[in-house]
């Protein structure tokens, strides 16, 4: 019913009257873009309005209070069902250096621009753009898949943070959810360690409709999920019809009851739910209704057929006296019991502080290992290993952990106090993800949003099984941390399948991702110094299996040139420069080998270590001429790894000795020769490349 003539609606004619609005935004949205899903927001409205009227513990004039319940929708091509409740609660927007604005985070205009270039409202929910998005979704899975790291983040600052009396975290996650997110793997592996973790704050609202992009679900998915989950350690409950609010009510009461596991919401909807035409097409589903099944669906709600993006007196009055009001009470009562904290327990408070402005606790990089010259050395997963424990005493709020190899990666946190994050005991430091790389990448994200700094590990050729998560996070703007060990064909025995050749190349196309691969033990503690400082760019740390030398820094330049991405590490003692030697990682050493060599034959030689290409590229113009002068063509780059990419510095002239095929399975000293590298074949390329000039 749509008020008219001052006569406003009232109670259940009221619930209903925002519903529509919910519903008839996203269809207008839609329609207007010619691009997009109405069936999910129209099924899905009266779930959503339910869930965030009485119950989403969230104040729309201050979306970053830290104890806020979070909402995530999975199910990101519903984008407009997210975006209509932004708008309608009023919730602020925060501007890039996190102040609160008194600008609407989902203006009118926005809604009417949806999917449109430069918009608050794109076509499946970005974070960094529009405030109240919690998570970027889109691909389906990631959102349920970080979710977990979301709701991990809640219960380790509870455990860490809260005192007799003062309750600071105890917030709930509820994610909305579809068929393809509990079809996508991640989706598995996100109820399992979610069940196994016995996360009780987190609640799955399943959109069972029934249909899917292609045709009716049971085309492809016949499986009792209610079965599944009770099998995964989930309490799980059933909604019979979506737009029964009381039956929704109690199950979101149940979920707040159960103490001892997650909660799936199973909830009957249909696609485009009250629709007497298109109820349960796949039209409704993933395209535009068309504008006279738009007048018939108005139609249907009692709503005004020529109407666009109504919204009738009295709904915004509304949610103003439901969630607005909810939240504003509850985020008062949090901030007058964070003002006594803060006196009684300041050091606290302060750390709180410092990790949600980014910020580093003081002489963080103090006492950081440095390494002594040795010409056998250490690996880089082992040098890493223990300056992620000095980087990690001194900074409180960075955790994480490994796919099921803790101990390969070297990522275990070992000092006093470190613990493990398990069920019952959620103060631990160390994650265990189990062999679940997918939702590891997600729940990182999802940790690093709540502001924790989160890492997690595994070997570097399955940085394949993460590659969604890693991307949403650049994508974002977050700085997880994800750290690769088993770096090459280094891997030996186990062969090509466990040896990453195209993997170097693939991540340094992604924008806004940071790669470092190190090329000795010092300059791994200088790539964590690096890691430690990004606010907006997630970072993937490279490193060997097998031993590499440790440079004698007395003799080459120090470490700290990795700050810039990349430095002169050795030079030919001035005159004019003959040849530049290029590399990262493990075979950095062998360009320093060459270089020894080209100087006792008079060759004026440069060794260039490269941790980073993407930090090498934000430094002006002069400084990238000062290391790879133009005027220098003769080029060879070292990188056990496919040569893509490495054109840009070697130029037309210059050689790049890498992998060109897979891998193969033999020790490592047979495999180095066998694939060429060695001293020798740096001096010959290099001699191939000084004879071409």
């Amino acid at each position: 019913m749509v008020a008219s003539d001052q006569v406003l609606a009232t109670g259940a004619q009221l619930d209903t009257l925002c519903i529509n609005t919910i519903r008839t935004l996203a269809i207008d949205a839609v329609q207007q873009a010619n691009s997009g899903h109405p069936g999910a927001p129209m099924g899905l409205a009266p779930v959503t309005y339910c869930l965030w009227q009485n119950f989403l513990r969230y104040d729309p004039a201050d979306p970053t209070w830290l104890n806020r319940d979070r909402f995530i929708l999975s199910n990101g091509h519903a984008s407009m069902l997210l975006y209509a409740m932004l708008h309608l609660a009023e919730v602020r927007q925060v501007d890039k250096i996190g102040s609160i604005t008194k600008e609407l985070s989902v203006s009118m205009d926005d809604i009417k621009h949806f999917r449109q270039l430069n918009s608050r409202t794109p076509g499946h929910p970005e974070s960094h753009i529009t405030t109240g998005v919690e998570t970027t979704t889109g691909p389906l899975g990631q959102g349920v898949g970080a979710s977990i790291g979301v709701a991990i983040g809640s219960k380790w600052q509870a455990a860490n943070f809260n005192r007799p009396g003062h309750t600071i975290f105890d917030f709930n996650v509820y994610v909305m959810c579809s068929d393809g997110d509990l079809m996508e793997g991640i989706g598995g592996e996100a109820a399992s360690l979610a069940g196994h973790l016995k996360l009780s704050n987190l609640c799955w609202i399943y959109d069972h409709n029934s249909i899917t992009l292609d045709g009716p679900a049971n085309w492809s998915f016949s499986e009792d999920v209610a079965t599944r989950f009770v099998g995964y350690g989930w309490n799980v409950t059933r909604v019979t019809d979506a737009n029964d609010l009381d039956m929704l009510s109690r199950a979101f009461e149940t979920f707040l009851k159960t103490t001892d596991r997650p909660t799936l919401i199973i909830v009957d909807s249909h696609i485009g739910y009250g629709s007497p035409h298109k109820q349960d097409t796949n039209s409704a589903h993933g395209e535009p209704l068309g504008d006279d099944e738009v007048r018939l669906v108005k139609k249907f709600y009692g709503w005004p057929e020529d109407a666009k993006f109504l919204v009738p007196e009295g709904v915004r009055e509304h949610f103003r006296d439901g969630v607005g009001r909810r939240g504003r009470e509850l985020r008062a009562q949090w901030s007058k019991l964070f003002s006594d904290y803060r006196q009684k327990y300041p050091q606290l408070a302060e750390q709180l502080s410092q990790m949600q402005h980014h910020e580093l606790p003081a002489g963080w990089d103090k006492d950081l290992p440095t390494f002594p010259a040795d010409a056998k050395g250490v690996a880089t997963r082992e040098s890493s290993g223990k300056v992620l424990n000095a980087v990690a005493q001194k900074i409180p709020w960075l955790i994480g952990g490994s796919a099921d190899l803790a101990t390969s990666n070297k990522t275990t946190l070992k000092f006093e106090g470190a613990g493990d994050f398990q069920a019952g005991n959620y103060a631990g430091r160390n994650l265990h993800f189990g062999v679940r790389e997918h939702v590891m990448g997600a729940s990182v994200n999802g940790l690093t949003s709540t502001g924790i700094r989160a890492f997690g590990a595994t070997f570097f050729n399955f940085s394949d099984y993460m590659r969604a998560s890693i991307r949403l996070a650049a994508l974002m703007e977050i700085p997880s941390i994800f750290v690769y060990t088993h770096d090459s064909i280094g891997v030996g025995e186990d062969g090509p399948t466990h040896q990453p050749i195209e993997q170097l190349a693939a991540l340094r196309a992604m924008p806004n991702l940071i790669v470092l691969r190190p090329g000795d033990a010092n300059e791994v503690t200088e790539c964590w110094k690096v890691i430690a400082q990004l606010h907006e760019s997630p970072t993937a740390l490279v490193l060997t299996r097998q031993a590499m030398p440790t440079l004698d820094r007395t003799k080459y330049a120090p470490a700290s040139g990795v700050a810039k991405g990349a430095y002169i590490l050795a030079d030919a003692p001035g005159g004019k420069l003959d040849l530049i030697l290029m590399g990262t990682g493990s075979e950095l050493s062998l360009c320093v080998e060459a270089y020894e060599k080209l100087k006792a034959e008079g060759v004026k030689a440069r060794v260039v270590s490269m941790p980073s290409w993407e930090i090498f590229e934000k430094q002006d113009a002069a400084y990238k001429d000062s290391v790879l002068p133009p005027s220098v063509t003769a080029r060879v780059s070292v990188e056990m790894a496919a040569t893509f990419g490495w054109a840009r510095y070697t130029g037309l002239k210059g050689k790049n000795i890498g992998m060109r095929q897979f891998g193969a399975s033999a020790p490592l000293k047979d495999l180095l020769k066998h694939f060429g590298f060695t001293v020798d074949k740096v001096l010959e390329a290099a001699h191939e490349v000084l004879s071409a000039k």
